[in-house]
């Protein structure tokens, strides 16, 4: 793969002691194919459990150990990763061992056919392998809808937890970042509009959603709640008060 010295592979982990060291061991094992370097940046999204000490007995090279004492929320977390990144390319995904990582270097490979600003990985995918439950697909189709209609993205699916960009967008799309929690993914992307970055394609991933449904909980109602309000928001500060046009 042309002009790639450096791969910044972020992971956001909350509570994941339980899964985070087979993570690292078969992501490292994937990246390790690749013809040039890489580093795998975890950050422990508040120090929680024992996450960060599953990590260390690693012993890997390729591994930084990022995090700080309270929860932030994912969106917090791979910002804080990307600022730590020094790659050509810098990606994040997911933890909790849903996502397949053997589909990455699919992804930088259309990403160097395309010349691709970014690449999303996407449920929709013809290529992709799925397993997901109907209520998570129902979401998905309505929450699509709506930022189809209040942003016109062309990506049709913007929520999968596998991206990668080339490294100064990444940079440069971050530094803008607000949110913190729910919602990121479409500030990602409401930035990279505004940016120019529109050089975006979607990959296929591979999918087995391990997630325990919470459906009829008043936290799941809440979470869904929180995403429209920071939705809002950046529609707000996007259309409304130009926000993202400040340098």
């Amino acid at each position: 793969m042309k002009n790639i010295r450096l791969l910044s592979l972020v992971i956001p982990a909350y509570k994941q002691e339980k899964t985070i060291a087979e993570e690292v061991k078969i992501l490292d094992e994937v990246l390790s194919s690749l013809p040039f370097e890489y580093e795998i940046l975890v950050v422990e999204d508040g120090r929680l459990d024992n996450t960060a000490k599953k990590l260390v007995k690693l012993k890997n090279k390729h591994l930084k150990i990022l995090g700080y004492e309270k929860n932030q929320g994912k969106g917090f977390a791979i910002k804080f990763g990307v600022e730590k990144a020094k790659g050509d390319i810098i990606g994040f995904i997911d933890a909790g061992m849903d996502l397949d990582p053997s589909e990455i270097p699919v992804a930088l490979d259309l990403m160097q056919w395309n010349n691709a600003d970014i690449i999303v990985g996407s449920k929709l995918h013809p290529e992709s392998q799925v397993s997901y439950p109907l209520w998570r697909k129902i979401l998905s189709w309505g929450y699509r809808t709506l930022t189809h209609v209040l942003f016109g993205f062309t990506v049709k699916d913007t929520q999968v937890g596998m991206k990668l960009f080339k490294g100064k967008a990444a940079h440069d799309i971050f530094s803008k970042i607000i949110i913190k929690r729910y919602a990121f993914d479409i500030e990602v992307f409401a930035v990279a509009q505004k940016l120019g970055y529109t050089r975006i394609y979607e990959a296929p991933i591979k999918l087995n959603f391990n997630g325990v449904s919470t459906i009829t909980s008043t936290g799941f109602w809440k979470i869904i709640l929180s995403m429209l309000w920071d939705t809002a928001a950046v529609f707000y500060r996007l259309r409304i008060l130009h926000y993202y046009d400040k340098k």
